[in-house]
């Protein structure tokens, strides 16, 4: 029994280097494998705020106010979408790799597209061809980025990881329309891998804001990414006889007329300049210290009247796009 023990003693000690040393390896390679999966790891960054249409004679004005979710939040952002639409896009519209600092933009390298791509069927709610085949741009781009989220996501079932508000004229002498074209995702957990989620992202859900159904009021429009959020809109204060827009519209005639044409739900009626001048003054009192944007939109073409802080990047001119065409590289004039 002594030599046994001796034995087994003599065995041991020789292989507790080896055994520490395995340990390491084994360690070593796990960390390596939580760091490749950190490092691939996708986040989506979200922008929150308020978009606000005001749907002028002959002019689309609209403003997108700044309102961060997190501390990471991106601002509204604006793209052109085609030759007589533009896109603001509300919440994740920003897509980054922890390891990678460049991230995905959604506003850029957007596909633009003159007729409709016959390789996808119409959409089951009778959607307009043109509209439809943007929600479907918007859905190929998001789809291998939604792909990648492999963890619980906490979104409420009805609340949109992604809402472009789309605003612009119709074909064929329709007119100007304003739509809201929201994407949903669903997570099914993958038992036999764990805490693992597949994600994908559902077709997009069309609601028509402007115009409105016949004889319905011809007002103001404020779309809000999250929907929770607890502040009065731009219409509410104007019909509450809000001191600071009150004392705005009364200080010039101009004002005054156009906040009296969007009361009585004729705000189609409204002088362009008039109504675009009202919004610039009226968006420093209802965004406070937030920062805002502000532009117009005619069946001509897009110009910013506010831009965003942040640089436009130049891009390659569309050989195909038509000479009227929006363009976000416009400054507001002197």
């Amino acid at each position: 029994m002594k030599v046994a023990a001796a034995h087994r003693r003599r065995l041991s000690l020789p292989l507790l280097p080896w055994l520490f040393l395995l340990a390491c390896m084994i360690s070593a390679r796990v960390a390596t494998a939580q760091d490749r999966e950190i490092d691939n790891e996708i986040v989506a960054n979200l922008a929150g705020g308020r978009v606000i249409v005001h749907v002028a004679h002959d002019k689309i004005v609209f403003a997108a106010i700044d309102q961060p979710i997190e501390a990471n939040s991106i601002p509204p952002r604006v793209l052109s979408v085609d030759s007589t639409h533009v896109g603001v896009l509300l919440g994740a519209s920003e897509w980054r790799r922890t390891a990678d600092p460049k991230p995905v933009r959604l506003d850029r390298d957007f596909p633009r597209f003159s007729v409709r791509d016959p390789h996808y069927a119409s959409n089951p709610d009778e959607i307009a061809p043109d509209l439809d085949t943007i929600g479907v741009a918007f859905l190929e781009r998001l789809r291998p980025l939604v792909s990648q989220l492999q963890h619980k996501v906490e979104f409420k079932p009805d609340e949109p990881i992604l809402e472009v508000v789309l605003i612009g004229f119709a074909p064929d002498d329709y007119g100007p329309e304003v739509w809201t074209i929201e994407f949903r995702i669903q997570q099914e957990e993958i038992s036999t891998r764990g805490d693992f989620w597949q994600t994908r992202i559902l077709r997009p859900r069309f609601t028509q804001l402007y115009p409105p159904e016949k004889h319905a009021p011809k007002t103001l429009i404020e779309v809000r990414y999250p929907s929770m959020i607890q502040v009065p809109t731009l219409l509410q204060l104007i019909d509450g006889n809000d001191p600071d827009i009150d004392a705005l519209s009364h200080g010039d005639p101009k004002f005054l007329k156009v906040v009296e044409e969007i009361e009585r739900g004729q705000a189609n009626k409204a002088v362009p300049q008039d109504a675009t001048d009202f919004m610039r003054a009226a968006l420093p009192i209802i965004a406070g210290k937030s920062r805002f944007i502000l532009g117009t939109m005619t069946d001509a073409g897009f110009e910013w009247v506010v831009p965003p802080d942040e640089p436009v990047e130049k891009v390659a001119k569309d050989k195909n796009q038509p000479p009227q065409a929006p363009s976000l590289l416009r400054r507001p004039n002197p």
